[in-house]
């Protein structure tokens, strides 16, 4: 048995499907009311907790061989991080050791490792899960992939609204930052076959797809697909940062001040061919991406 956290996210799902398409059992730790439709469609077991529960926890992960741990927040206060991932990555782990769980999966963000740990809480706090898991003595795979693209929700999902919809497009900043999209199936079938390689234990993998490009390419590549013309403009991160202390206050802003941050420190490109070489699978292009999604 494998359990999922985050299975009703944006990338879970597509993990859930890729295991169960290999017959393997998986159960998903859910939250209280979520939609289970699809889960239980696939033949997932469910179980409701919380990573806020210690005890929720180790009922999840009773029983289970491996675990896949997607839980994470992009917004809120530092406790919330500490609260949600540190905390709960802390709490999940120490259940996992004492179900004698024999591996375990994280998914870590590209651009979190200890020189950026400090330059906001959503980097620190996927510091810190890696650092848990790496010392807790369980056999452990950690993905770090860059922007995961899909053709529902993410954030290619704003990215073709904003193409379509607005009179211009606008570029945060001078748009040279670079970056390697994947495409989210493809993010799954990494995680599908990290459960039982044995050439990926104990180790950390960049994943990113096969093109590297910089925001202004991509926004052409995107305006391309969606058959649309309109006129790029480029934002300042000085005025950027204004309007997102504004857009803050929102339950669900658009764009936050540490987002910004994360954007302004530099590329979001892998630094190795470690997973492609070890894993071999293949990738989807970006303009493959692009129609898949339109």
């Amino acid at each position: 048995m494998i359990l999922i956290t985050g299975a009703t996210g944006f990338v879970g799902p597509h993990i859930v499907h890729a295991l169960r398409a290999q017959n393997r059992p998986v159960r998903a730790l859910v939250r209280d009311g979520a939609d289970l439709g699809r889960l239980r469609a696939w033949g997932c077991e469910t179980v409701v907790g919380e990573m806020s529960d210690p005890a929720s926890l180790r009922q999840a992960v009773e029983g289970c061989d491996g675990v896949v741990h997607l839980v994470a927040i992009i917004n809120g206060k530092p406790r919330d991080f500490e609260r949600v991932m540190i905390q709960g990555t802390r709490d999940l782990v120490a259940a996992a050791r004492e179900a004698g769980v024999r591996r375990f999966v994280l998914m870590s963000a590209l651009g979190a490792d200890e020189a950026t740990k400090e330059l906001v809480p959503y980097y620190r706090a996927k510091w810190e899960m890696e650092q848990t898991v790496k010392a807790s003595g369980l056999e452990h795979v950690i993905f770090r992939p860059s922007f995961i693209f899909g053709p529902e929700g993410g954030a290619l999902a704003q990215f073709r609204k904003i193409a379509k919809l607005a009179p211009v497009t606008p570029i945060v900043g001078p748009g040279t930052q670079r970056i390697q999209p994947i495409w989210v199936e493809d993010v799954a079938a990494y995680f599908a076959a990290s459960i039982d390689k044995p050439e990926a234990a104990d180790r950390t993998f960049e994943l990113g797809g096969p093109d590297i490009v910089n925001w202004n390419e991509f926004w052409e590549r995107l305006k391309a697909s969606l058959g649309t013309r309109r006129p790029s403009v480029h934002l300042p991160f000085a005025l950027m940062r204004v309007q997102a202390a504004v857009l803050e206050r929102l339950p669900n802003p658009p764009v936050t001040r540490d987002q910004l941050k994360m954007l302004e420190a530099g590329d979001n490109v892998v630094s190795n061919a470690d997973a492609v070489e070890t894993f071999g699978l293949p990738l989807v292009p970006l303009d493959e991406q692009l129609r898949r999604a339109a």
